[in-house]
């Protein structure tokens, strides 16, 4: 079952046998073999993975980066509270990239909140208090502040001295030794906060003002806003109108592929220099299509993407969009009708190496089972190396094709049983009828599910015998999810207990799965003991 020499068996024995005579005559009895099975030593996650073991020296674009989308809430969109705990949980969760909508407050003081909407209102400088205090109490790696910005100049002021006083030396303000051309790596930037902002100038203007007096000093510009086409399809909106742009190029319209360009919204934009030379490696950038980006956008320059173009740009051009996130950093966001606070499926940008992929964590879900599970790997440090497919220059990778080259894995797995599973709340008499599914997340091909058969009225210690095997084409993307249910032809199933991994961080052998909530919360002693084993 497993390659151990006597030094790894004399270990595991000394660790797990409780009977002292059976220990001295180093075997091993049931009861010491069970505690064996059922510890963290036989978890389905391979331990190597839970510690940072990938090469942390590649600039920040070749980084899958754990992301948040307005961390403040703790609910939905609309009426729901702002909360310091949604950032303190993020962070705690290992999320690398939070999101600050600010706007201005009484007495001078911004805040923070989701503008014209009745959510409760946060003080700026409570939310970077917070930050500062919890920051790298999960990673050691940087954290990046991306500021959603509606504030007047001498309220963006105020934010630059809040930044300033309250992260100290932790708030990278400058150009690193070394990296005025390009991006520095996660180990670089390590214990660095990031202000992620509208910008006005190059770092090297950035760097000389360094020491000068600019206070006071405000810069204003044309910016496009990007307008969600899927909320204005039923309103009358021309992009003759003067106020409108439709971003083109003779290239991309004379592509085989039309993709449905985004609207842009022209608005004038105040930026306060204090607050516009916070902003270093993490420039916010409107994205407008991927020759102009090719031609004009700089190294330092971030696109945010709303969830609708992004998912239509990865369907038809998949390839360029890789190729574009080779060279920069995009961040995908749900879009503005998702009130409820509800996900999008994360897969399909992480598939086209989008690095932040912005979630509502506070809503719990299959989309932020996902997120979970992906960063798992390399100890949760919210950063994960991209794949050398979607880092090199040269790519012709395709999530949408089968690789021509492709090394597919052989996946199989026998689910053995159920241990102490969760009853159904939807019972009277608590008993559920379970099962489990299995699903794989990755590329469009990988895609799939099965399940076991039914075990009536047994939650406690079903067994099922079941084996099941999937072929992976491109195992350096997938994500596996065993998912507890109890079936219900009325209601539909309810969900028991699930829990998420990549399917490369798995260990082969018998090993067990722990569950858990919908909500997060681990089921323990809840669990699933399985047989894993894959061959490439």
């Amino acid at each position: 079952m497993f390659n151990m020499n006597r030094s790894i068996v004399s270990e595991i024995i000394e660790k797990y046998e409780p009977i002292i005579e059976v220990k001295q005559a180093r075997q091993m009895s049931l009861e010491g073999f069970t505690r064996y099975l059922c510890s963290s030593d036989c978890l389905v996650f391979n331990n190597e993975f839970g510690k940072v073991y990938q090469d942390m020296h590649h600039p920040l674009k070749d980084y899958f980066i754990s992301s948040s989308h307005n961390t403040y809430l703790l609910s939905d969109q609309l009426v729901g509270p702002s909360d310091v705990w949604g950032y303190v949980s993020a962070l705690v969760k290992g999320c690398r990239c939070l999101e600050i909508d600010c706007w201005d407050g009484s007495q001078n003081e911004p805040v923070v909140y989701h503008g014209y909407t009745l959510t409760s209102k946060l003080l700026f400088k409570t939310v970077i208090q917070a930050i500062h205090k919890y920051a790298f109490i999960t990673s050691d790696y940087p954290v990046v502040l991306s500021l959603e910005n509606h504030c007047s100049p001498s309220q963006q002021e105020v934010m630059a001295d809040n930044l300033q006083s309250i992260l100290g030396d932790t708030l990278l303000s400058d150009v690193l030794d070394d990296y005025a051309h390009e991006l520095p790596s996660p180990e670089a930037l390590k214990f660095r906060i990031l202000v992620r902002n509208k910008k006005i100038g190059t770092l090297m203007e950035t760097h000389a003002r360094k020491g000068s007096d600019k206070h006071g000093q405000v810069e204003e510009y044309d910016e496009y806003e990007e307008i969600d086409q899927e909320e204005e399809e039923d309103k009358d909106k021309s992009s003759e109108s003067p106020d409108i742009l439709k971003v083109s190029s003779e290239k991309e319209t004379q592509s085989r592929n039309i993709v449905k360009l985004p609207l842009f919204r022209k608005n004038k934009v105040k930026v306060a220099t204090a607050l516009s030379d916070l902003v270093i490696y993490t420039k916010a950038e409107k994205f407008k299509n991927f020759y102009h980006s090719r031609q004009y956008q700089q190294f330092n320059e971030s696109n945010s993407i709303g969830e609708s173009t992004a998912r239509k740009l990865s369907k038809m051009k998949a390839s360029d969009f890789i190729l574009h996130n080779n060279k920069f950093i995009t961040r995908i966001y749900p879009k503005a009708t998702r009130a409820d606070s509800s996900n999008f499926n994360p897969q399909q940008f992480w598939n086209v190496g989008c690095q932040m992929v912005a979630l509502n964590f506070q809503t719990p879900g299959l989309p932020m089972d996902i997120q979970n599970g992906k960063f798992l790997d390399n100890g949760n440090s919210g950063y994960i190396l991209k794949p050398q497919f979607l880092r090199d220059t040269e790519t012709d990778f395709n999530p949408n094709k089968t690789p021509e080259d492709s090394n597919p894995v052989t996946l199989m797995i026998r689910v053995i049983s159920g241990i102490q599973l969760p009853s159904s709340s939807r019972s009277l008499s608590n008993k559920a009828d379970t099962l489990v599914i299995i699903e794989i997340f990755g590329v469009p091909d990988d895609q799939s599910k099965q399940q076991t058969r039914v075990i009536k009225k047994n939650a406690f210690s079903p067994r099922w015998n079941e084996t099941f095997t999937f072929i992976i084409q491109v195992p350096e993307l997938a994500l596996i999810r065993f998912a507890v249910e109890n079936q219900n032809l009325i209601a539909g199933n309810e969900l028991l207990g699930q829990y998420t991994l990549p399917v490369l961080c798995m260990s082969k052998g018998y090993r067990h799965v722990p569950l858990f909530s919908r909500t997060g919360e681990n089921l323990e002693p809840a669990s699933l003991f399985i047989y894993v084993w894959y061959v490439r």
